[in-house]
């Protein structure tokens, strides 16, 4: 008999107690693009909306291709590995940026959650979550 494969922790108080965020390099944008010359291998992250692709990908190339956004934001990874069925950890996280007033972009991937916070508050944020992560 095979042992099931592990798809993450579901315990809150372990997966809080060992966040590990770090901090990518690089400034990220949210773009909405029907455009062909995006590359998904350039792409961090694309999900299909009615209006077209929303695709997170980097300032840089935004800018080269000439794509429309908002707000430029910092990419934070929490290197534990949570299980999509994990209850809590988005309410825990957002709840401790919003008490420091710092919006919050958030993309739970198969191993990590992947959060997007305005660049200007990126040092903030991860001492927040770093906080956080120390009980």
């Amino acid at each position: 008999m095979q042992d099931k494969p592990t798809f993450g922790e579901t315990d809150l108080t372990i997966i809080l107690n060992t966040l590990s965020p770090e901090l990518n390099e690089g400034e990220y944008v949210f773009c909405s693009t029907n455009d062909p010359r995006v590359d998904l291998t350039d792409v961090v992250g694309v999900f299909r909306e009615s209006e077209g692709l929303s695709v997170i990908i980097s300032k840089t190339l935004a800018d080269q291709l000439n794509l429309s956004y908002n707000t430029v934001l910092s990419w934070i990874t929490l290197r534990v590995h949570s299980s999509l069925e994990a209850v809590g950890l988005t309410a825990a996280f957002s709840k401790a940026l919003a008490e420091n007033n710092i919006s919050c972009n958030v993309v739970a991937a198969v191993t990590h959650d992947h959060i997007f916070v305005p660049a200007k508050d990126a040092t903030r944020a991860m001492e927040v979550l770093t906080k956080l992560s120390e009980g």
